[in-house]
């Protein structure tokens, strides 16, 4: 064998071996189940990076059409232009390709084109938009003139997020909430993420949840962000656990994947409420939180905001909530808004098959993450109340 092809031969190796030793595969119960190592095959050379862009909206501005109130949703049609679910004001704001402000769609009511609480919005492939209103339990659906085409009510189930196959089906994510009295342990536990077809029926339930042995540490240690990718699949990530999972169109579990850590993922302490003659107080579980958004690109691949560490006293800000008799609420932000940077966050990116690719430090706070071809957004909903507009690089291997 030549000098070359030796060399060639141990790179090739090299490669394979670094590559193997980054996870850990398994097979349990017929399904693939993926250990990550620590910074992924990259490790501290990636091939991705990211570039901001600009940022659209600020908690300061005196501009009303910047001024978002708790922005929970955005969509990018296919203009390119950025549809913002301002929930909080009860309007869309539209924003063109250069990200200054087109038109607001909606206002606070109940009529066509009103709105009470805004949740999701996504586009089919015809362009048309589908509004998840939670406090009215309802979808509108617009075109794109933004004409109101369709509303289709809720009446058997309370969801606060949702997304659309492009098969037709909507997935959804079941709301969390609390009965009176009861936080025993449940006999089963439901399903996470349901497809709901053209009348929102449940057609499906898929997504099984950890048993932590009492309902409100069920509940809220279950917490799951999902996505659909481009070619149907559904993507989930746990808030307070080590886990991603990628589902078939129809909710067949494909694969499961963890990665290493900086802090236990083991339950601190259990959720439970004190009962009184005169009130009911409950007390969230204490866990330590993982993620905070998930996104799928154009290639399958999967972004995930996942925390470095666990926030700081400091750091900690407190979300305050209010109802009033018309059903709507408030929300009020309470500590130091004014601290917007720090280096809890990073994003990381992992394969269509689960393997972790690689990690991309943040250096802002983050609530929210969307991807439209080689644009990535990141929203600081609490702090800033502004989205940030990224370009992504896809580095050149050498």
């Amino acid at each position: 064998m030549t000098r070359k092809a030796l060399c060639s031969s141990f790179s090739l190796l090299l490669i394979i071996s670094t590559i193997a030793s980054a996870q850990r595969i398994e097979t349990v119960d017929g399904v693939r189940v993926v250990h990550n190592e620590k910074g992924g095959v990259w490790g501290e050379a990636p091939k991705l990076a990211v570039e901001l862009v600009r940022t659209i909206g600020n908690v300061d501005t005196e501009d009303d059409n910047l001024a978002f109130d708790s922005p929970f949703d955005m969509a990018v049609d296919a203009a390119g232009n950025l549809l913002i679910l301002d929930s909080g004001n009860q309007r869309i704001q539209v924003f063109g390709p250069d990200g200054k402000y087109v038109r607001t769609v909606g206002r606070r009511g109940q009529g066509p084109g009103e709105f009470e609480s805004l949740n999701s919005i996504c586009i089919d492939r015809p362009g048309n938009f589908h509004v998840l209103d939670s406090a009215q339990r309802r979808i509108q659906v617009f075109s794109p003139g933004w004409e109101v085409l369709k509303t289709t009510p809720i009446t058997k189930l309370r969801i606060d997020r949702m997304r659309l196959l492009g098969s037709g089906p909507v997935a959804a994510r079941a709301a969390v909430t609390f009965g009176m009295g009861n936080v025993a342990k449940e006999e089963a536990q439901p399903k996470l993420v349901k497809l709901l077809g053209p009348d929102l029926e449940v057609i499906a339930e898929f997504g099984e949840p950890f048993d932590y042995g009492d309902e409100m540490t069920n509940r809220i240690g279950n917490s799951c962000y999902f996505e659909v990718d481009a070619e149907d699949h559904i993507i989930l990530c746990f808030v307070y656990q080590n886990r991603v999972e990628r589902y078939s169109p129809e909710g067949r579990l494909l694969w499961r994947a963890d990665r290493e850590l900086n802090y236990s993922t083991k339950l601190i302490e259990k959720g439970r409420q004190e009962v009184t003659a005169n009130s009911t107080r409950f007390f969230a579980p204490k866990l330590n939180r993982v993620t905070d958004a998930l996104a799928a690109d154009g290639k399958g691949r999967i972004w995930v905001v996942t925390r470095d560490r666990q926030i700081r006293k400091e750091e900690e800000v407190a979300i305050m909530v209010s109802g009033s008799v018309n059903g709507g609420s408030t929300r009020k932000v309470v500590g130091d808004t004014d601290l917007r940077t720090t280096d809890m966050y990073k994003l990381e990116v992992f394969a269509p098959d689960g393997v972790l690719l690689g990690a991309i430090p943040l250096t802002h706070f983050v609530d929210g993450i969307w991807i439209r071809g080689d644009r990535l957004f990141l929203l600081d909903r609490d702090r800033g109340v502004q989205f940030y507009e990224y370009g992504i690089i896809e580095k050149q291997r050498s």
